[in-house]
């Protein structure tokens, strides 16, 4: 049959792509689905969007809030309209380049747009098409968590999604005003992004602390760092009611420290989290697992409960230690294709996943923290410096920061890093791939770091395990 394919893919994100992608490498057929556009989240919604959007906000608040004494501060007009012009513009090249071109130079993969639908553990119903696979991968990754809010229904509100390109729910006029529900990564992003433009932003966060699964000196560094520049953060801040009032503004009703507060705003983002595209697609019909979250259970070779279905990408959620991100899935994607067309046996290794948010200064962590090394019955050490140690965050003026390292005490094997700086995103791969290759404290020090650098942080953090780092020379071990 024409629609018959060695390897049939849901979803045509990151991970399907990679999977297609070494699919007809080893001269095998595979067919995507996609019931939105080409590329999924990151290209089109998610990562590319948003620093594209985010690194223009910064330049506009650097003209305002110059770091140096001597220059003087501007106003740098922008239009945000033609900045959402020039993002759909990226947007668009990159999918041309890194997606759509792939598909037109290549016979063995084919795109096929609609839901899609197991019937069995071989056949997938698109529409009036059937599509038949030898092996399944599901890669349908995840979409907005929308909690149960009192009134939620009768106003508008946005969503991650409002970064889309070539949908009705994109944002094209900048808001004088947001109240954001949640304060996880995207809501820490936009929320910058959205003040420095000049919104008014307030975030709600239920918990105790903004980031509660990171290190506690990340939460409280950003947090001060977040609220200097200007954000209103109010944490313990359970949402109970939404609604209009006279003036057109929405009011979020929220309960904090035990007593009922309003917030009013111009629009309402909810980043609450994401959850699954898991629900109706057949999943149930065919016997694969999910867990009590909605996840595709996994094994070590990413092959589900079913034999001839895997499953890889933000749609597998914490499974087998993962991390919802683009590179992840797309790392894991070839690993689907090596394990279900070649036979490979290859079980997959996320011990060591460097992960970035971008407000600024970034946030980057790699390993566990220091609570899961004590979890996990290990006796720990770990040491924190503030960004002023460091040589480079002085002579740029740029001090507000934490560098943390926790090592295991009895082996002196580093086991997490955790950054609070500029360019962190970059300086994390440095840890990460000593990490890889299991570097103890004594190979951070040992380590010849350019002066001044943020780099150097990691080595002053290690340094401080014997020492105090404020009572160091330049470059001093």
């Amino acid at each position: 049959m024409e629609n018959e394919f060695d390897l049939v893919i849901l979803g045509s994100g990151s991970t399907a792509f990679a999977a297609a992608i070494r699919a007809a490498e080893l001269d095998r057929t595979a067919a995507m689905t996609e019931m939105r556009t080409l590329g999924g989240t990151c290209v089109n919604r998610g990562c590319l969007p948003s620093k594209n959007l985010i690194e223009a906000a910064r330049i506009v608040w650097e003209a305002a809030h110059p770091r140096y004494k001597g220059l003087k501060s501007a106003k740098m007009d922008f239009n945000f309209a033609e900045l959402i012009s020039q993002k759909q513009d990226v947007v668009h090249a990159y999918r041309d380049k890194k997606y759509q071109s792939i598909l037109t130079d290549d016979d063995n993969i084919k795109v096929f747009e609609g839901k899609a639908e197991l019937i069995d553990a071989h056949t997938v119903r698109m529409g009036e098409s059937i599509l038949s696979g030898d092996q399944i991968l599901v890669a349908t990754g995840t979409r907005p968590v929308i909690p149960q809010i009192e009134g939620l229904d009768n106003v508008p509100y946005l969503t991650s999604d409002l970064l889309t390109s070539d949908e009705a729910q994109e944002l094209k006029e900048l808001p004088e005003s947001l109240v954001i529900v949640g304060a996880g990564y995207i809501a820490l992003e936009l929320g910058q992004m959205f003040h420095r433009f000049g919104t008014r932003v307030t975030i709600l966060e239920r918990s105790q602390v903004i980031l509660p699964r990171y290190e506690p000196e990340v939460s409280d560094s950003l947090t001060f760092i977040l609220r200097k520049e200007g954000l209103k953060i109010v944490t313990e801040a359970q949402v109970t009611r939404v609604s209009h009032n006279s003036q057109n503004e929405i009011e979020v009703t929220a309960n904090v420290g035990g007593k009922a507060q309003t917030f009013k705003a111009q629009k309402l983002l909810i980043a609450a989290g994401r959850q699954p595209n898991t629900d109706g697609i057949g999943l149930e019909k065919v016997g694969v697992q999910l867990d009590e979250h909605g996840f595709v259970k996994v094994n070590d070779e990413l092959q589900t409960s079913a034999p001839n279905i895997w499953a890889a990408g933000d749609v597998i959620g914490n499974q087998t230690e993962s991390q919802p991100a683009t590179p992840v899935g797309a790392h894991d994607g070839v690993i689907v294709a090596k394990n279900a067309l070649a036979g490979a046996h290859q079980m997959i290794d996320h011990r060591v996943i460097p992960r970035v948010i971008f407000t600024d200064p970034q946030v980057a962590v790699v390993g566990q923290t220091d609570e899961e090394v004590v979890g996990s019955g290990v006796r720990c050490w770990c040491g924190t410096i503030p960004l002023e140690y460091v040589p480079r965050g002085g002579a740029t003026h740029q001090t507000d920061g934490i560098a943390k390292i926790v090592i295991d005490r009895d082996t002196q094997e580093v086991k997490g890093v955790s950054l609070v700086m500029p360019n962190a995103g970059e300086v994390i791969h440095e840890a990460a791939m000593a990490m890889r290759f299991r570097a103890r404290l004594e190979d951070f020090i040992d380590m010849i770091h350019v002066y001044p650098t943020m780099a150097e942080a990691l080595k002053i953090a290690a340094i401080s395990y014997f020492k105090d780092p404020a009572k160091l020379s330049c470059c001093a071990e």
